[in-house]
């Protein structure tokens, strides 16, 4: 039996592919139904009321569930947590979780794993013999504290939710990267004035292009890496422009470097005074903020759009070969342990385009790891071998990343689903392509 600890995307792929391989499994879920942050109404989202998807509905669906007929090409949030409630309804995911469930602590035993859950206040514990952690990573925010003392209200932008939050007041959002513009723009609708701390350059790409989503283009022809970074960059420029030309910082690194904002409204408004750009916070007095170039503004409202930080706090650092000084988990394409083949990291990736099909394909990786290990076949082994020679390996694509903390998990979308192909391939040697009718109604009978 096997632990999938969240219901969230990635939880909901790894049960349908553990299902898919006859694996008994049990879920747990904090919250009461699926769908993880993109369920607005889970008291733990971190989603706003306007998000919408940053990748279009085609790179990001699951390839055997698509988005329904008519759904738009960037769908909104509650489009989005509907999905994934028709999508654990289609396959019968649901009658497998333990929803309103908090995982309290995970402890290696000498064999498998010790779980402890709390559900109502109650604890139970249970032994599995494998793990699929599967939590997400936005859900810790980082809020670093700011250089000074701030007498206005101080947010981060995981506490956002609705409009309401801006009416009247005079705003500073700190951040440039998706969320941080996305909020900027909706806070113009409400609130007194907008101002826009950005410490580094970005790229900024529209979503459409042609009318059509830009995330559609640039698949048919293979470019080499540097070759792309030009043209997409050049192209990038000649619908946009320069990010100084409206006063923002130009970044100092080719495109695909770091993750693009996926929006041109911010622009649009910093174009006619909506938003004004500003430099790093240098000082906090009272409701004053200095920035980097010496000036100052009044403000009622700092929120800070700064990210997240990865967050296992159920289980020791160590048994995630974690170091200290690293930022994220060392693990083989992000999911496997070099030594253990009884935990797995699902979810722990960012990539551009890498969407839910790609996710889904690396729970299919996992639980094709697992059923050939049970069936005590040999590419299980050869596979653990590959795990332990490649720990190490990062599949970049050969891109320079950025050294981001939120860089640290980020991975070329082409070069990562290679490997999983390949992988992939490899287990489903004298391999049916699904479980046998007896397989699926043992895993059935778990609870």
């Amino acid at each position: 039996m096997h632990a999938i600890i969240g219901a969230g995307p990635m939880g909901l792929a790894a049960a349908r592919q553990l299902q898919r391989h006859g694996i008994a499994f049990v879920g747990f879920e904090l919250h009461g139904d699926v769908g993880g942050l993109w369920d607005i109404d889970n008291p733990h989202s971190t989603m706003y009321e306007s998000a919408h998807l940053i990748s279009s509905k085609g790179t990001t669906e699951f390839s055997e569930f698509p988005m329904a007929p008519g759904t738009p090409a960037y769908p909104p949030q509650r489009q989005v947590g509907q999905y994934f409630r028709d999508y654990a309804a289609h396959f019968e995911l649901r009658r497998h979780y333990h929803f309103n469930t908090r995982v309290v602590r995970l402890e290696r035993l000498e064999k498998g794993w010790c779980l402890i859950s709390e559900t109502d206040g109650v604890q139970r514990e249970w032994q599995f013999e494998g793990v699929l952690i599967a939590t997400g990573t936005l859900h810790t925010p980082n809020q670093p504290a700011l250089p000074g003392q701030f007498a206005g209200e101080l947010l981060h932008s995981a506490a956002y939710k609705r409009t309401e939050l801006f009416a009247g007041k005079r705003v500073l959002v700190i951040g440039c990267g998706n969320s941080a513009c996305d909020i900027a723009v909706d806070a113009v609708h409400r609130a007194a004035s907008v101002d826009l701390s950005v410490r580094r350059g970005y790229y900024f790409l529209p979503k459409f292009i042609l009318g059509k989503p830009t995330d559609t283009f640039g698949g048919a022809v293979k470019l080499p890496r540097r070759l792309k970074q030009w043209v997409d960059g050049l192209l990038a420029r000649a619908l946009i422009g320069k990010p100084s030309q409206y006063g923002l910082p130009d970044p100092d690194y080719r495109l695909y470097e770091s993750h693009p904002v996926m929006n041109s409204l911010v622009l649009h408004h910093i174009g006619h005074g909506d938003i004004r750009p500003r430099g790093d916070v240098r000082h906090v007095e009272g409701h004053t903020v200095t920035f980097a170039d010496g000036s100052q503004a009044d403000y009622d409202l700092i929120l800070q759009a700064t990210g997240y930080r990865l967050d296992y706090s159920f289980i020791d650092r160590h048994e995630l070969n974690w170091p200290q000084d690293a930022a994220a988990p060392q693990l083989y394409l992000n999911v496997f342990h070099p030594t253990h083949d009884d935990l797995f990291m699902l979810g722990m990736i960012e990539a551009s385009g890498l969407g839910w099909q790609g996710r889904a394909e690396q729970a299919e990786l996992v639980a094709l790891s697992i059923r050939r290990r049970l069936d005590g076949h040999p590419s299980a082994t050869q596979f653990r071998q590959q795990v332990r020679e490649r720990a190490n390996q990062r599949l970049d694509g050969g891109y320079a990343y950025l050294k981001l903390a939120r860089m640290a998990y980020y991975v070329h979308k082409d070069s990562y689903r290679r490997a999983m192909a390949r992988h992939i391939a490899d287990l489903q040697q004298d391999l049916a392509s699904t479980p046998s009718p007896q397989e699926h109604l043992d895993a059935s009978r778990q609870p």
